[in-house]
Order: C-alpha cells, then structure tokens, then sequence
C-alpha cells in the first residue's frame, strides 16, 4: 500500500518527532510511507499547497483529518484502511484546520476525536492509528484483541 501524510507545519517538540518517526518506521512494514511537511500561514496559502501536493497523486483516496469527521475504532479503521485499493493520503491541517474547499474534494474525513489537540498530539495520534490498524489488519499483535473480536476473527480465545 502507499501512504502519503501531507502536514502543515513543523514539530518544535523533538520527543514528538521521534515517537512520529518510530510509528512511520514501523508502518514501513506494510507499504511505503511519504510524507510532506509544508509550511504553515493561513489557511488560503495552505490550501495552495497542499493542492499543489494532491495535484502529483491524482486518483488517491484523500482523507482529511478533522472534528467534524466521522470517528472510527481502532478495529473499524483497520477493516477500512485495507480495503482501500488505491494510494492513500492522510491531511493534518495547521492551527485553523484544512480550508473548506480542500474537505470538499476529499474522499472522507476522519476525525481522532470530538476534541481538539494540540498539532503535536494530532499528528503523534494519527502516525500511531495507522501502525495500529495496518499492525491489526495483517494480524499483528500490537493491538490487544478482546476474546469476543478474537472469536469473530476466526481466532481461539483465552
């Protein structure tokens, strides 16, 4: 599978860079991993460039990171991300979010959660979510299956 994290601005906080980097080392695993780093401004300008940066994958599956998304389980976004069959790209907006007009044009958006955080919890959340469902998903053990999701897996419980 190929993944693409398009994100606005940087991580000053160097223990959230490195945890961010783990997760994506350990993504690898199952597909390649690219990932864009632009700068932040306003939410006009970032628009630019991150249409800039969908214009190069035409035809993927564009998700956008935002509260008014849908949430998902860890066992539900494992069952969905597989079934994409086409290169995926995960959005994480500035301080003002993604602007309107990029949403729109987006496959769906996915919210972490009804909450707001910081960009450094967003993208170490998001970076770990994907390692989490993609470990689940091919059978990994890194996410701890409860007895009943292990019987409806086909797998023997405890």
């Amino acid at each position: 599978m190929l993944m693409k994290l398009i994100l606005i601005g940087r991580l000053k906080d160097r223990q959230f860079e490195e945890r961010c980097q783990e997760y994506l080392r350990r993504l690898r695993a199952y597909g390649k991993v690219e990932y864009a780093e632009l700068p932040d401004s306003d939410p006009v300008s970032e628009a630019k460039l991150i249409r800039r940066e969908l214009e190069r994958d035409r035809g993927a599956e564009v998700i956008v990171l935002g509260e008014e998304g849908r949430e998902y389980t860890s066992i539900e976004l494992a069952r969905r991300l597989p079934a994409i069959d086409r290169k995926q790209i995960y959005i994480v907006g500035g301080p003002y979010g993604v602007a309107e007009e990029i949403k729109k044009e987006a496959s769906w958006i996915w919210s972490l959660s009804k909450m707001t955080f910081p960009h450094e919890i967003a993208r170490l959340l998001l970076c770990e979510q994907l390692y989490r469902a993609w470990n689940l998903a091919h059978g990994g053990s890194y996410h701890h299956l409860s007895d009943a999701e292990k019987l409806k897996r086909g797998g023997k419980s405890s």
